[in-house]
């Protein structure tokens, strides 16, 4: 579905829309820190937001412009957090919004601002209003891959997508750049995602389909349980496509929300992929359960479980610690009922260990993508978790994140 043609296109592939990447100095590291995403055509704007009550300015402020459901451009910087910075953190992320609004033409309120770094930092503003004058000089529609790298931390590269589908005849695109890496468990962590495209949809239901999309998707990732204090997703749609506006849950909303949701659960496997430090690509498949609700809580109490993590990182079939997980969810559960699989291998049934094949059981261990497969026998509902293990580089990233 996402071609590589594409790939660089991301947020500008969509009808309407420019994007720039550049240097202002926020970053240590002297790369690429702040991004500006603009659509000059006024677009339908949704968002959905970290859950951590100890949220960042730039939230905040970006709560307040989705609510009006109509925006212009985001303006995002990485080597910064402005959370947990007060009064003066709120001034900061409304003057990023005024700068980027007087730079565009645009209104304050139609500006979403984004921050992602170290927590406990004011913004030098003095590097961010140059850094954002740059960038708005810079905006083309060549310009989503630097503002995909401007966004990014610890990552080690900037995850984009891009495609297209007809909706009533016309050619609808969709972009977007997106970035993770570590304290990732979003519940809608520090994970930033930002969606373009060109589709006419009233910004209510735009918000219904990300809302609803965002649970199946970004809340589906755990990298290491620990949740963002600047968390995003927002979408622009703003209209290019020339498409019969989606004012009701039609067959078109119905594929432009499957499209959407395509592209949020590819982004949230790269996210989980690129974990910090990590090795393994983990698919913890929940099947057999009561409901939604109990399949996600046993596959995320498997995902963040520190044991599971390291074994898998160390290559060790160690069923133990999965069926342990499993079992103090917190979901009632039958360890008579459950069978555990690494890969297509059972390693866990009937309340023991299995029988297997050990130099195959090997060959899943040590393969990059695994799925750790566990049916509860209890039902028809499933859900599928996005993960990594925990490497020695992942404390070493974060042993010397803030110095």
């Amino acid at each position: 579905m996402f071609s590589d043609v594409h790939k660089k296109a991301g947020v500008t592939y969509p009808q309407g829309f420019q994007a720039a990447g550049v240097k202002a100095g926020i970053k240590k590291s002297g790369n690429l820190d702040v991004a500006v995403i603009y659509t000059e055509q006024e677009a339908a704007v949704a968002g959905t937001f970290t859950q951590n009550a100890v949220a960042s300015a730039p939230v905040r402020a970006s709560k307040k412009v989705v609510a009006t459901g109509m925006a212009h451009a985001i303006t995002a910087n990485a080597g910064c957090a402005n959370a947990c910075t007060g009064e003066q953190g709120e001034k900061d992320a409304a003057a990023m919004q005024d700068i980027t609004a007087t730079a565009l033409g645009c209104k304050a309120d139609e500006v979403v601002v984004a921050s992602t770094g170290v927590i406990g930092v004011n913004l030098p503003m003095d590097k961010m209003e140059t850094g954002i004058k740059q960038a708005v000089k810079e905006l083309s529609t060549e310009g989503s891959e630097n503002a995909g790298k401007a966004i990014i931390t610890t990552d080690t590269y900037s995850k984009s997508c891009a495609t297209e589908i007809t909706l009533g005849g016309k050619e609808v695109r969709f972009g977007a750049i997106a970035k993770g890496s570590g304290m990732i468990q979003p519940n809608m962590a520090t994970m930033l995602c930002f969606i373009t495209t060109d589709a006419a949809i009233d910004s209510k239901l735009l918000q219904k389909a990300l809302s609803e999309i965002v649970e199946v998707s970004f809340n589906m990732i755990s990298i290491d349980g620990d949740m963002s204090t600047n968390d995003m997703v927002i979408v622009l749609a703003n209209g290019a496509a020339g498409n019969a506006k989606i004012t009701e849950e039609n067959e078109d909303y119905k594929l432009f929300k499957a499209t959407l949701q395509n592209i949020c659960q590819e982004l949230s496997k790269k996210i989980a992929a690129d974990g910090e430090g990590a090795t393994k690509f983990l698919t913890i498949s929940v099947t057999g359960a009561r409901n939604f609700a109990e399949a996600k809580t046993i596959g995320m109490s498997v995902a963040k479980s520190p044991l599971v993590k390291t074994a898998f990182f160390g290559e060790d079939p160690n069923w133990g610690r999965v069926i342990c997980a499993v079992g103090y969810a917190g979901v009632p559960m039958d360890p008579n009922k459950t069978v555990v699989k690494f890969g297509d291998i059972t390693v866990y049934a009937n309340g023991v260990g299995a029988a297997y094949d050990e130099a195959e059981l090997r060959k899943v261990m040590e393969a990059h993508d695994i799925v750790i497969g566990i049916d509860m026998g209890e039902g028809d509902a499933k859900a599928d978790i996005w993960s990594c293990d925990f490497s020695y580089e992942y404390v070493k990233i974060n042993g010397e994140y803030h110095t």
